[in-house]
């Protein structure tokens, strides 16, 4: 029976939807397994230790004696921001580098990796950097034009580049190193001269030894911090070792399951209405076979091993096919990757096998056991009874089934329950505006003096739920496409236009008080105009209205990290031109009072009046909160979270900041600064923003990758509602040809109907990306939203595209049988 149905083409299309659901999901599935089982391996080299002690300020000495006492090794490394420069006099040129001082014995877990030439194989390093020498990433030979041998200046001191650094095992999590690596001794740490009062500065103290005496030293620093209510101190090991990495991982992991699951929901429908054509096109054979004398068991299980044979098929097909896949997305994601991933286990196949399965029973089952209620009398009768309670149960177990595996692949049950209500939602939307077209349809019958439009709009009239259900696939499948391609566009477009061309794209700081004026003549000199200096001031808050606070006071992961780091605090008299209160007032300086901006206090509920209490500099500092300020981010403008009046912070330590443009080309200014002033760190945000927009291109064009299964899987939802009402079409339009319509009539009405159906589904589509667009551009990335037409007319008529390709594939065949044999059948 297999062998004549597949031969009739009664399985091919339920074996094809399952292979794409199942691809879908396992290219991300081998994916994320690679990845997680690179970073369980590389455990303990990404901290480089066995338990990692980072501070914003040194090691108290009294710990490094602790741990020593304990028997444990020790290293230390100190990590900050500065221009690395190259060259003498006109010819010097910079680059911001990220500066990383090491003690001996670094890294006591891994090995540093080095090499004496561009892409040259690494060898595992013996030992740290000489004294006057520095390891270097590619990146600043090809930036700056050097090579291994040539000087390479950092603040007052020059050094030679002896090696290369091809693998550096606790940089973190990979992803977005933006700034290139230059290794030191730590011993060459004072005379560049470069750590200064209010440089970023992080330092780590790596600890390595036997598991039980290294999680007895993390117990006592655990309660030294809680003890001495330390701040800035915090504490990584194997198991809590680079959250943010971890946390960067899991919401891509959910990201992308998310989108193969969009794809297997679609193909979820296409499995459950191929069932239903395969069931209602056996109803006559299983009535035979009854009379034959097989029991209701026996053709049950005749069936369903006939379907657990082709979902065996499919899945392991949708394995490979995912398996192959999943090497497109290492490809495009293969840059924000820095380590070579292991090879891919066997679970995420097995894992495409148990969704294919799943998916059949959920979906499949339900039609198939209505074969088992078939009477003996439907071989005299065209009669069928109404479902019986078991097959409304079977449905239950199909919605179970399909929320089951969402909260499997998403991993997270809010999520999983949020995304299934998501698309339910979205699916009720688009059938109930389907409806309603439906319904408006009716008065324009007659509207139009042709045969066909009036056949057309009959047929998607008599057809309602097949109607309304070929416009919602189609509608959802297209709507992602967009969301992801034009609407994409429109975003970067509105977000390029948020930030005028003359916007600042240089930051300048650790400029110190004696260098002030100095720089500011030089910036005037240069005709360097709005390039303002503001103090900038480090401070931690302590206390909110009296009650001390720490990271564990809040929820939400964005205020842990404020309140767990230090503040960038300034101190001005008058408020900034790009600044504006949207609530209080501006301080008058007769008061120790405060400015805060308006996301932060919303993110630590904060409210006008409440006292907030800062340590600067070893004193504290109380000042109540008299205004809330808006402030535009786009302007790339230098901007404070918090500005306190100049009464509370004149005899606060403090550097200062500016920010200015510079044309494209303009980097002699730059190199000179540097040049001049070794501690000044200046960012080009240019090439910042740049290199993130890297980065987020090729995370889209992977996701947009995963988006032609759910495509295609909208395509194949399209063409599963077009062929389940193939039968009834046929003799619908025999019958028509024999009352005299026709096979040019015919033909156009399909037409028409396929155009009406695709045209809707993409307008649906469009809106619905709009409805997004907007959302995203309004409440995440705060600028105006630019209506774009192209949206509309692309969703139309790329619907209206699908619709004729998958009508013209399914139903091509219907004006094909003669009218007799139609008349005969009936």
């Amino acid at each position: 029976m297999t062998q004549r149905d597949w031969r009739a083409g009664e399985l091919r299309f339920l074996l094809v939807a399952l292979i794409v659901a199942v691809a879908a999901l396992s290219s991300v599935s081998f994916f994320v397994d690679r990845m997680r089982t690179g970073l369980n391996r590389d455990a303990h080299q990404m901290l480089g230790a066995d338990l990692l002690i980072r501070t914003d300020e040194q090691i108290a000495p009294a710990w490094k004696a602790e741990a020593e006492k304990r028997g444990l090794q020790l290293a230390e490394t100190v990590v900050f921001p500065s221009m690395a420069i190259a060259g003498e006099g006109d010819q010097a040129v910079s680059k911001l580098a990220s500066i990383k001082a090491v003690t001996p014995g670094y890294p006591l877990r891994g090995n540093v990796k080095i090499a004496t030439q561009i892409n040259g194989d690494g060898v595992a390093a013996k030992s740290i950097p000489d004294p006057g020498t520095v390891w270097v990433d590619a990146g600043i030979l090809t930036s700056l034009n050097l090579a291994v041998g040539n000087p390479l200046k950092l603040g007052d001191k020059t050094f030679t580049i002896s090696k290369l650094i091809t693998n550096e095992p606790d940089r973190g999590a990979g992803f977005m190193n933006f700034a290139p690596r230059v290794m030191l001794s730590a011993s060459d740490v004072a005379a560049t001269g470069l750590i200064q009062p209010g440089s970023r500065i992080t330092y780590r103290l790596l600890v390595a030894g036997k598991p039980a005496d290294v999680d007895k030293f993390d117990k006592w620093v655990q309660d030294k911090i809680e003890t001495d209510k330390l701040k800035g101190v915090r504490t990584e090991s194997l198991e809590s070792g680079q959250p943010q990495m971890r946390a960067t991982l899991q919401r891509a992991e959910e990201f992308l399951s998310l989108v193969g699951l969009l794809s297997a929901m679609l193909a979820a429908v296409a499995v459950a209405m191929a069932a239903r054509r395969f069931m209602l096109r056996h109803v006559d054979a299983c009535a035979m076979l009854r009379c034959l004398g097989m029991t209701q068991n026996q053709v049950t299980s005749l069936y369903l091993i006939e379907f657990l044979m082709v979902g065996l098929v499919g899945s392991v097909i949708g394995a490979a096919v995912g398996f192959a896949a999943h090497f497109v997305l290492i490809e495009w994601l293969g840059r924000l990757i820095t380590n070579d991933l292991p090879p891919a286990s066997i679970l995420p196949a097995v894992q495409g096998l148990a969704t294919g399965l799943l998916l059949l029973i959920g979906f499949a089952l339900p039609p198939i056991l209505q074969l088992r209620n078939v009477p003996h009398n439907r071989v005299i009768r065209r009669e069928q009874d109404m479902p019986q309670p078991i097959t409304i149960a079977t449905y239950a177990l199909g919605l179970a089934t399909f929320i089951g595996l969402l909260l499997w692949q998403a991993g997270n049950i809010k999520l999983g329950l949020l995304t299934a209500a998501g698309f339910v939602g979205g699916l009720a939307g688009f059938a109930f505006i389907s409806w309603l077209a439906l319904k408006s349809l009716q008065s324009l019958r007659g509207a139009i003096n042709n045969a066909s439009w009036r056949f057309a709009v009959t047929a998607l009239q008599r057809r309602p739920g097949a109607t309304i259900v070929q416009v919602v696939a189609l509608a959802l499948g297209l709507m992602a496409l967009l969301l992801l391609t034009v609407i994409r566009g429109d975003l970067v477009d509105a977000w390029r236009s948020a930030t005028p061309p003359n916007a600042p794209n240089r930051f300048v700081i650790n400029i110190q008080p004696d260098q002030k004026a100095e720089l500011e003549a030089r910036l005037a000199q240069n005709k360097i105009a709005d390039a303002d200096l503001f103090p900038m001031i480090r401070g931690r808050l302590l206390a909110i209205n009296n009650v001390e606070i720490t990271g564990e006071s809040f929820v939400e992961d964005r205020a842990k990290r404020l309140v767990d780091r230090e503040f960038n605090l300034s101190t001005m008299s008058k408020m900034p031109a790009s600044n504006q209160i949207t609530a209080g007032r501006w301080f008058d300086n007769s008061k120790p009072e405060a400015s805060v901006e308006a996301g932060l206090a919303e993110t630590l509920r904060l409210k006008i009046g409440d006292k907030l209490k800062f340590e600067v500099a070893g004193e504290t500092v109380e000042v109540p909160i008299t205004s809330l300020r808006k402030l535009e981010w786009g302007s790339m403008k230098v901007n404070f979270f918090v500005i306190i009046n100049p009464a509370a912070m004149k005899d606060m330590p403090q550097s200062w900041i500016t920010s200015f443009h510079l044309p494209e080309g303009s980097t002699t200014f730059e190199n000179q600064l540097t040049r001049d002033y070794p501690n000044l760190t200046v960012v080009d945000i240019g090439s910042v923003v740049k290199q993130i927009q890297d980065v987020i291109d090729q995370v889209v064009t992977a996701v947009e990758f995963l988006f032609m299964f759910t495509l295609a899987s909208g395509v194949l939802v399209l063409y599963a509602a077009l062929a389940s009402s193939q039968d009834q079409r046929t003799r619908e339009a025999g019958l028509l040809r024999a009352l005299g319509a026709t096979r040019k009539q015919l033909s156009q009405s399909q037409w028409i109907e396929f155009a009406l159906v695709g045209g809707l589904a993409g307008l649906l589509a469009a809106a619905g990306a709009t409805v997004v667009g907007w959302s995203l551009a309004h409440f995440v990335f705060d600028f105006e939203w630019k209506f774009s037409p192209v949206v509309w007319i692309a969703g139309f008529t790329i619907g209206a595209a699908c619709a004729f390709i998958g009508g013209w594939v399914s139903l091509r065949n219907v004006l094909n049988q003669p009218p007799l044999q139609t008349l005969r059948e009936a």
